[in-house]
């Protein structure tokens, strides 16, 4: 029996971060739940920062931190990255919002075309969420359909049209073979929920069965090759390439929501796995910390942005500073960038997986293998996340917990809900003690 339990840790991290605990007590004084993004909560209340730079934070609570959230993702370049404050830096004194195009929108857009097979024409937005709006506004445009298909544990931002099933409760979902869609907030209205249709990952015959039932009305199929919000699912490479070959043939408009695996390489993961989508959704890295969020697309599809079948616009869609900060990014991650944080990922999940292996630990970490993980501690060893219903049935969700708020404990700030994101300062010394921690946290769990 392990000398941890999810009361000593909840006891632990409440003392080490008194000051935040506080903070977020005075805080919903003024606004709901003390702070505007709820999935800032981490065990009892969130972590308040005070500053950070480059892999480390500073908690209010006098606390360093190697930073294994980034900003859900956001901040591959770590923080206060001399090449973004130096480009915010020039262009401030020349003006911050205007109701006009500049030139850096033409420069981002440029960049993304280059590096993403799929994309050939670029929209800017404020954020991925808005960016998925106007993808399914797009999609529905173009094929005339309503519908929209979309995996369950797919999370594709907070909005009434896709904040659906994201996060669904086992007894309210129906059956795996077919899932009901069920909203993950109230305020949703119900037939919002009825136009959507819910996939299960990696079900090969039973997507293609619920496609073909349901093509006349489908406009769009949206998913994420490595699911993040919902919980880390990572979509295999035949299942992929058949869901292109089938919405390809039932007019299907294919969406890669590529908010988060952006991050995978050079071209992205569509690159990775070589699958085209029609659409793209891109956001978190290619604001370069500042809110951005992009669809890009080929040219036919995105064409009814032209044409006038749809408009898009917002105050801020395509804000000076956040392109300016995006581009100056965008351009520090070359490929050996890419090559450095997938390597560090490579590391973490082979030396953890080997050791947990050797000493028959339920403990696993997994992925794609790039940049962006989960960890989770298993109801038994031989079992794995292949669907998002996987976390009902074989994730044992206390001890996770307690392994999250202990790396919080031991100066190693993640996601609780068991995600990591590396950035680029990362050295090998961090890695290795990150490794180390994960180590004893699993040890003294368990002995």
């Amino acid at each position: 029996m392990g000398t941890l339990s999810i009361e000593t840790s909840v006891k632990a991290f409440s003392t080490k971060f008194a000051e935040s605990a506080e903070l977020t007590r005075k805080g919903r004084e003024l606004i709901p739940g003390g702070y505007s993004r709820n999935s800032f909560n981490f065990g009892p209340h969130a972590v308040f920062v005070d500053k950070g730079n480059g892999a480390y934070l500073e908690t209010v609570d006098g606390q360093r931190m190697l930073d294994l959230n980034n900003n859900f993702t956001v901040n591959v370049l770590g923080h206060n990255h001399p090449v973004i404050t130096s480009a915010l830096l020039e262009a401030i004194p020349e003006g911050i919002s205007f109701g006009n195009p500049s030139t850096a929108e033409a420069d981002l857009a440029q960049i993304l075309i280059d590096r993403i097979p799929s994309v050939e024409k670029v929209q800017f937005s404020c954020s991925a969420t808005e960016s998925c709006m106007s993808a399914i506004r797009v999609a529905r445009a173009y094929t005339g359909k309503t519908k929209i298909a979309k995996f369950e544990g797919g999370y594709h931002g907070f909005s009434d049209i896709l904040h659906i099933s994201a996060h669904p409760r086992p007894e309210d979902s129906g059956t795996e073979a077919d899932p009901k869609p069920v909203p993950d907030s109230g305020g949703i209205p119900s037939d919002e929920v009825e136009n959507i249709i819910v996939l299960s990952q990696n079900d090969r015959q039973g997507c293609e069965r619920i496609l073909r039932a349901n093509a006349d009305s489908i406009s769009c199929l949206i998913l994420e090759l490595q699911s993040g919000a919902g919980g880390l699912v990572t979509l295999d490479q035949d299942f992929v390439e058949e869901l292109r070959a089938l919405t390809k043939e039932l007019g299907i408009v294919l969406i890669f929501d590529e908010t988060i695996s952006l991050r995978a390489s050079y071209h992205g993961l569509q690159g990775v796995y070589g699958v085209t989508p029609d659409l793209t959704v891109m956001g978190k890295i290619i604001g370069g910390g500042l809110p951005l969020g992009a669809l890009g697309g080929s040219s036919e599809v995105m064409s009814v942005m032209e044409n006038g079948k749809v408009t898009i616009s917002g105050t801020h869609h395509g804000h000076k500073l956040s392109l300016i900060a995006g581009a100056a990014c965008m351009r520090t991650l070359d490929r050996s960038a890419f090559e450095k944080l997938n390597n560090y990922a490579t590391r973490i999940m082979a030396e953890m997986n080997e050791w947990s292996a050797a000493r028959n630990s339920p403990f696993k970490v997994y992925g794609k293998g790039f940049s962006h993980m989960a960890y989770a501690y298993m109801n038994s060893p031989e079992l794995s996340v292949q669907t998002h219903r996987d976390y009902w049935r074989n994730v044992d969700g206390e001890k996770t917990q307690i392994i999250s708020l202990e790396l919080a404990n031991r100066g190693f700030f993640p996601v609780h809900r068991g995600e990591f994101s590396l950035s680029l300062p990362m050295t090998d010394a961090d890695i290795s003690s990150f490794i180390g921690a994960l180590k004893e946290i699993v040890k003294d769990l368990e002995d």
